[in-house]
């Protein structure tokens, strides 16, 4: 029996920044503008307009969580084994939002989009797009809310980045917040997140297609990206999941090569997840966003201390981690957890164990959707008692 789906969506468009006061005032004192937006809805946003949830895209999302792009269904979901008829968020009951994130390639305004102010022939961005944070992601997104006439979701979650956003925005806009569902993420990036991510950029930078962010669309630093990504990609991963998928198995032949190509199954695995970003994202966006999440600190402006970050938070929480999670360790959910007690918000916490590392939070569907569903069932009857 086949899965329910949302069936076929067409992504939307939001644009806003037109006029100088209308541009999108960003962390590092710069202002840009227009601003465009790209976002997909499923569901209907019901009469009380109560049922608005809002989901947030990791590094590599983009605004296409659920359904098919086109009628032959080559272009599925990011998450589309949660988001759907029936599903953990469930679009016969719920108004679910996806938006391709500020500094991304997939839609929405980003370092390859057109850049006004520029006197260059190219006309784009490139480098001269400002350097942006989470915040600035989520003020870009707080507009669309605004643009959809909502005025308060029901819940907001994500993974990875898309956790952060979700924190980012339980602490910039608390009023606008009905419930939360972190899932392996953090308050902060660690040094060594920060050290990968150094090194990813590097990687693309050390391109000499790269050419300072000038790179034409026929040549564009697609070794300097793919390792970038192979490398991300090894710390989604956990070493007991690489050893039960691959193990020391070789690619292709029963013996050594003896010289450099891949021998291993793993590092084929690697290879084509690298050339298979490549023809998807964008090697300028990879810089700006994952510098964005470099700079994430939700207690910075607090004094260091997370506590009085959530001082004015009321929403409660699902906070959802991973054993195998070496990326995001199920401490840094901890941290959150009892920063949240502090202040005697409501909060559940669940770590699950699982073997696949980061990537869990797209791959351990069952569990999940148990836990999830339950949380907004409660979060929605409560909204709608009020």
């Amino acid at each position: 029996m086949e899965e329910k789906s949302v069936g076929t969506v067409v992504p939307k468009d939001f644009t806003f920044g037109l006029t100088e006061e209308d541009k999108l005032l960003l962390d590092c004192g710069r202002k840009i503008g227009p601003v465009n937006i790209r976002f997909e809805t499923y569901g209907k946003l019901d009469e009380t307009r109560s049922n608005a949830i809002l989901i947030l895209h990791a590094l590599s999302g983009d605004a296409h969580v659920a359904g098919y792009l086109d009628e032959e269904k080559k272009k599925i979901g990011w998450w589309d084994s949660m988001v759907g008829p029936g599903k953990a968020f469930d679009t016969d009951k719920y108004f679910i939002v996806c938006s391709n994130v500020i500094g991304g390639c997939s839609g929405s305004t980003g370092p390859r989009s057109f850049n006004p102010d520029s006197t260059n022939v190219s006309k784009i961005y490139n480098m001269d797009f400002p350097v942006i944070t989470i915040a600035d992601m989520v003020r870009a997104q707080h507009r669309l809310m605004k643009h959809l006439g909502i005025e308060k979701w029901l819940s907001l979650s994500g993974g990875s980045m898309g956790g952060m956003q979700a924190l980012e925005w339980v602490v910039s806009y608390p009023e606008a917040v009905a419930s939360v569902i972190p899932i392996a993420t953090t308050s902060c990036l660690s040094p060594q997140s920060i050290s990968f991510n150094w090194v990813g950029r590097q990687a693309i930078m050390g391109d000499p297609n790269w050419n300072n962010g000038n790179y034409d669309l026929d040549k564009v630093p697609e070794t300097g990206l793919a390792i970038a990504r192979m490398l991300g990609h090894i710390t989604y991963l956990s070493d007991k999941s690489m050893d039960k998928k691959f193990g020391r198995e070789l690619q292709e032949s029963e013996s050594y090569s003896f010289d450099f190509k891949h021998n291993f199954k793993v590092e084929s695995y690697l290879k084509h997840q690298g050339e298979k970003f490549v023809e998807r994202f964008d090697a300028n966006s990879y810089l700006y966003i994952s510098r964005a999440m470099d700079y994430f600190d939700l207690s910075e402006k607090f004094g260091g201390n997370l506590s009085v970050a959530f001082s004015q938070v009321r929403a409660p929480f699902l906070i959802i981690s991973f054993s195998s999670d070496w990326l995001f360790p199920p401490d840094e959910s901890i941290k959150i957890v009892e920063a949240l007690r502090i202040n005697s918000i409501d909060v559940t916490y669940c770590d699950i164990k699982s073997i696949y590392g980061h990537d869990a939070f797209l791959l351990e569907v069952n569990v999940l959707e148990r836990l999830i569903s339950d949380f907004l069932r409660c979060r929605y009857e409560e909204v709608r008692k009020k």
